[in-house]
């Protein structure tokens, strides 16, 4: 692998690594959003190519599909799939249940479907997304266009009777516009602070009208797989109890990393 990556970027790609030994030929997976999963959707499509690999993908984003063609993986949708046997993604935030707040790329809603409708999920993060207790990245919620102003409103009276330090909530902007789902939803990011009971507020959240999903993953998440920056991996399994350690080889690796040059 390229000496060049920062210690960062080198925990994405090693816990990304890590994570696609878990797949198996005929698989059908759900390919998560953001920077962490980007390094995933890489690690598979080398498997593809070079172990010629038989899975096929359910991206949850626009941008994850381009990525995954591109890297040959087959692409199809959640209706041809029907149902899953493994999600990897990432997350912002995951506690010691591994619950996690998701959507820090805008594309909680199809990854909260695509997660639900996997038998396994598996989660790859880096030692920095690791807190005891949720809300300290802003939680996001995908609210319709319409009366967003109101649903905004609504949900910051809800925020005061709830175990939350904030109470205030912010329009997601891109550049001078509203940033805009793939679903054609707008983003409310909550400034919550610390959530003191992630599962009742995940769902009192969905009750407001106007609220679509919210990006609090309770009890979703079965497998977390934690880089860091020497190339060392954490591998926590939630159902079976364990918790294993190994080290990653940082090889030279140019048929995943030329195009981040």
């Amino acid at each position: 692998m390229s000496q060049n990556l920062s210690p960062i970027d080198t925990a994405k790609f090693v816990s990304a690594k890590r994570a696609v030994e878990f797949v198996e030929d005929g698989m059908k997976l759900g390919l998560g959003t953001g920077s962490t999963a980007a390094w995933m959707v890489r690690c598979l499509g080398e498997r593809v190519r070079e172990e010629g690999l038989q899975v096929s993908g359910v991206p949850t984003s626009t941008r994850t599909a381009e990525l995954a063609r591109q890297q040959g993986i087959k692409v199809i949708s959640l209706d041809e799939a029907k149902w899953l046997d493994l999600t990897i993604d990432g997350a912002d935030e995951f506690d010691p249940e591994q619950n996690l707040i998701k959507g820090g790329g805008g594309a909680l809603l199809q990854e909260k479907i695509v997660a639900t409708a996997s038998d396994r999920m598996l989660v790859i993060t880096d030692a920095s997304k690791q807190v005891d207790c949720l809300g300290a990245f802003p939680l996001p919620i995908e609210v319709i266009p319409f009366g967003w102003q109101t649903t905004k409103m609504l949900v910051e009276e809800l925020l005061g009777s709830m175990d939350v330090l904030g109470h205030s909530a912010s329009l997601r902007m891109n550049g001078d516009s509203a940033f805009v789902t793939d679903e054609g939803n707008h983003i409310l990011d909550l400034h919550l602070h610390r959530i003191g009971n992630a599962r009742q507020l995940a769902m009192v959240l969905n009750q407001v009208p106007g609220v679509v999903e919210n990006g609090l993953f309770i009890d979703v998440c079965d497998v977390v797989v934690i880089g860091h920056g020497d190339g060392k991996v954490e591998t926590r399994d939630i159902n079976a109890g364990t918790t294993e350690e190994e080290q990653i080889d940082l090889i030279e690796s140019n048929n995943i990393f030329s195009d981040l040059d």
